[in-house]
């Protein structure tokens, strides 16, 4: 056995991360290939919409490892922060792949230019606003399983979890909305809806 193979016989929440995260890119790859290649608007929809049943299933199955006795480690945790990002920022990444689609198979309009200015500070401000709210989810489930799942020996390690979202978020601020601030062309017009959408 390699040692990737030993790592996730070691970690099989650690499988079900990575295999949570495939089946979320399958599943948006096989909604929009439904949707605008093969014109099966209904499939694709439903195959869109099964996205967050993954979400469900990497945290049924994160309690069953736990309630089944499994001491938490490093892996448990890191599924609580996949959980809370994934569905914070899962339905921008479908809208973001969705329009490309549409775009290139169904004669829909071009992707937005990239903002520029103030429009892209105020980008940067809802990214970090996301990521802090993506942060809370994360915290909230790794809390509830601090206090509702284990003893404290059991789940002694997911303590550490919340230190490092609070340095996540600091380290988002600094490099999005700060620099942003301080080393963007944030004087700059923004554009005008018809320039904007040539």
């Amino acid at each position: 056995m390699n040692d990737i193979g030993k790592f996730f016989a070691d970690n099989p929440m650690a499988a079900v991360i990575a295999a949570g995260e495939i089946a979320f890119w399958v599943f948006i790859a096989a909604g929009l290939v439904a949707r605008y290649p093969l014109r099966l608007k209904r499939t694709g929809g439903v195959l869109l919409a099964m996205t967050p049943v993954i979400d469900v299933v990497v945290l049924a199955l994160t309690v069953v490892d736990l309630a089944g006795g499994a001491k938490a480690n490093f892996v448990h945790g890191l599924a609580a922060v996949y959980l809370g990002f994934s569905v914070v920022f899962g339905p921008g990444m479908i809208r973001w792949a969705d329009v490309r689609f549409a775009h290139r198979f169904a004669g829909g309009p071009p992707p937005p230019p990239k903002p520029a200015g103030r429009e892209k500070a105020r980008r940067e401000w809802r990214e970090w606003g996301k990521c802090v709210l993506a942060c809370a989810i994360a915290a909230a489930l790794l809390l509830a399983a601090i206090l509702v799942i284990g003893t404290p020996e059991q789940v002694a390690p997911l303590w550490g979890w919340l230190p490092r979202l609070g340095i996540l978020t600091v380290i988002w601020f600094a490099t999005g909305p700060l620099w942003q601030e301080i080393f963007g062309d944030t004087k700059h017009t923004d554009r005008t809806p018809e320039r904007a959408n040539r």
